[in-house]
């Protein structure tokens, strides 16, 4: 994706092929000598058995400027957080496996459920919230990025590249996002981000009318990328989702707490291919029927947040101008992947395309008939005014754990 293209709205951070890995990293040496890179990974035990994980094991240890990685860990027993504790040995940074179904970890979310803090549901939002957590706790990291663990194509590139906008002190940006071209197996992915959410941002526009949020999000060339970095000192004040709008959420926050030129995007890899979710239409509580929901609540509780005024009719011109938008774009998404020799099947597009039409209307009756839904984790500063030890006993539990399952 070689272009110096700018939208003006966020700084967009291309990769010329001018600058070589080894240049770059020796540079985040020397930042790291007074700034140091935390990696979370919010990992299932299930992706320990997968290609994936191992030959990102092995990029991470050619990696010389963390400072330290820490495992979120889900879904696990005792037997197996065993085994990921022995998985991860072959880190060379300082490492900590952090068992979130350990009875330890358990009774501390019942500690939050006393409190009304608890997160509302398991799942890749806890586990980054948990995570991001025990690196407030740790207050010895200026920066921090977060990726997903089912990437096949990864290499350490990835992290150098995504870490840089953030961990370079001369820089403005507190965020950087990572973007990449969804191409795997010969055809062209990214379905989620294609044929929703770029459709859906056009068809509120046209709806709604012109908003500043909209065009900040519509500046992102891959708004869920799981890809992103962050200076620690945003970290306490962040409001993480505990449903599947992890990323758009994220977004969001740094719109409400940041200044447009605090945020960039950063082309982090060529190409990206990892687990692909089924589409899921007989289910609306699981794979992509479940995540459009999710992605069209989070868009609409922002934008209501903002003073945008949502009825049912709103939303039925909604989901007719995004139907619209989304088959047009559809015909463009054609002709590129045609052009490039890659595969498209148009007839699964638009099945896509209708149920995504029709989870807007459910995401928008959803949000008419709760209007007091929260989905957002307590933020870490409100946990510490609730329990100022709640930190430091959670560090000492994920400890305890390690120790204690040998």
């Amino acid at each position: 994706m070689v272009d110096f293209h700018q939208n003006g709205n966020i700084a967009t951070l291309h990769n010329l092929r001018t600058r070589s890995l080894e240049e770059m990293t020796y540079e985040l040496e020397t930042f790291a000598q007074t700034r140091k890179m935390s990696l979370i990974l919010p990992c299932l035990y299930s992706e320990l058995e997968t290609d994936a994980m191992p030959n990102i094991l092995s990029e991470l240890s050619k990696v010389t400027y963390l400072h330290r990685v820490i495992i979120g860990l889900d879904r696990a027993n005792d037997a197996q957080f065993r085994h990921a504790k022995q998985f991860f040995e072959g880190l060379n940074q300082n490492h900590i496996v952090i068992w979130n179904d350990s009875p330890r970890m358990l009774a501390l979310n019942k500690r939050l459920e006393d409190m009304g803090l608890a997160p509302a549901e398991q799942g890749k939002g806890k586990n980054v919230w948990t995570s991001i957590g025990y690196l407030i706790g740790c207050q010895d990291s200026s920066v921090m990025a977060i990726h997903d663990c089912d990437i096949l194509t990864y290499t350490n590139e990835l992290l150098a590249r995504l870490i840089y906008p953030v961990a370079n002190p001369t820089f403005p940006y507190q965020v950087a996002k990572g973007y990449y071209a969804r191409i795997g197996h010969e055809k062209l992915n990214g379905r989620v981000t294609r044929l929703l959410v770029s459709p859906l941002l056009i068809a509120l526009k046209r709806v709604v009318g012109d908003r500043d949020y909209l065009d900040y999000l519509r500046s992102f060339r891959y708004p869920l990328s799981g890809e992103f970095a962050m200076r620690t000192n945003i970290l306490p004040d962040l409001r993480i989702p505990s449903d599947w709008g992890l990323e758009i959420g994220v977004l969001s926050e740094a719109w409400r707490n940041l200044a447009p030129k605090a945020v960039c995007q950063v082309e982090i890899a060529d190409a990206y291919d990892h687990k692909h979710q089924a589409l899921s239409p007989e289910d609306a509580a699981t794979g992509l029927n479940r995540m459009s929901t999710d992605i069209c609540k989070a868009i609409f509780r922002k934008l209501a947040a903002d003073g945008t005024i949502f009825t049912t009719n709103v939303f039925r011109t909604l989901k007719a101008t995004y139907y619209r938008s989304a088959l047009d774009l559809l015909d463009a998404y054609y002709s590129d992947a045609q052009m490039n020799g890659l595969s498209l099947d148009r007839h699964s597009e638009e099945a896509s395309i209708e149920l995504f039409a029709e989870n807007i209307m459910r995401a928008g009756q959803t949000f008419l008939d709760n209007p007091h839904e929260t989905p957002f984790i307590a933020t870490w500063n409100r946990v510490h005014a609730a329990d100022p030890e709640f930190l430091r006993d959670m560090q000492s539990a994920a400890l305890a754990d390690l120790n204690d399952y040998q």
